[in-house]
């Protein structure tokens, strides 16, 4: 959602890759060129709204891909540290280091007030990056700058890391464990291996957005799926997070959601 708002700006005109259960499709690319295609936008460690994590095959035909591009490859990486099941997956930037651009962020495992990300991008770009760095906001405050190098220079983060992974992948499973209690058959939604989220497809005849009001009412909120969509918006999806509530909460109010969904079958 914060990349497509970020694209807008310059009022772009999207071009969708095939995906299905494991993410991004990399036969799909092709078409894209055909089409006119001037940037790919990729996330593949636990995307945003869905939680996939694309498989190493396909990481590897994306690097290849992005070895021969006539455009860049845009790697946006701000999960792949939250990682619950099985080992971290190597990055593009790691396959093709001269062909990806990397973008990483303290936001989601420091602190999101720090508003500090980085970029790791190809020697050529570097006086481009800057740029436009210092017409959106000139630059990083020194200070909050200083206190993301302090807690790594220290080890703090790498100490921390572990310990928000443990917490947060079990809520994630006291969120799942609640979606099997709660909802009524026609509920669909994916088992994350990291991240922040669950991707939540409902009955066809259910809008998440008219849905939402109502949650509301009754203390629950989600995120309506339509936002998330370049194009062809499905209605009736939507995102769970499950990181900032414990694991009581998340019973609550998946009970609560389910009911409101049952009422509406």
């Amino acid at each position: 959602l914060g990349a497509l708002q970020s694209f807008s700006l310059y009022e772009p005109r999207y071009v969708q890759v095939p995906t299905d259960e494991q993410g991004l499709l990399p036969e799909g690319l092709t078409p894209a060129l055909t089409q006119g295609a001037r940037l790919l936008y990729a996330q593949p460690n636990f995307q945003n709204p869905t939680g996939r994590r694309l498989p190493v095959e396909r990481r590897r035909a994306l690097a290849a891909f992005a070895q021969t591009s006539p455009f860049p490859v845009l790697e946006d990486d701000p999960y792949g540290a939250l990682n619950y099941q099985g080992e971290p997956l190597p990055t593009m930037l790691s396959m093709a280091p001269d062909h990806v651009v990397h973008l990483g962020t303290f936001s989601k495992v420091l602190a999101p007030g720090l508003r500090i990300g980085y970029i790791i991008a190809p020697e050529e770009l570097h006086f481009k990056l800057v740029q436009a760095k210092q017409a959106t906001d000139l630059h990083t405050p020194t200070l909050t700058q200083r206190i993301a190098h302090e807690v790594i220079k220290d080890g703090f983060l790498d100490e921390h890391i572990p310990t928000i992974r443990q917490l947060y992948g079990a809520q994630c499973e006291a969120m799942l464990g609640s979606l099997a209690r709660h909802m009524p058959e026609g509920v669909t939604w994916n088992r994350p291996e990291g991240g922040m989220f669950i991707w939540v497809n409902l009955p066809a005849q259910i809008d998440s957005m008219k849905l939402l009001a109502e949650a509301v009412d009754n203390h629950v909120a989600f995120v309506p799926g339509a936002p998330f969509f370049a194009n062809d918006a499905q209605q009736n999806t939507l995102r769970l997070s499950f990181v900032t509530v414990p694991p009581e909460k998340i019973e609550e109010g998946v009970a609560r959601l389910g009911k409101l969904i049952r009422e509406r079958l």
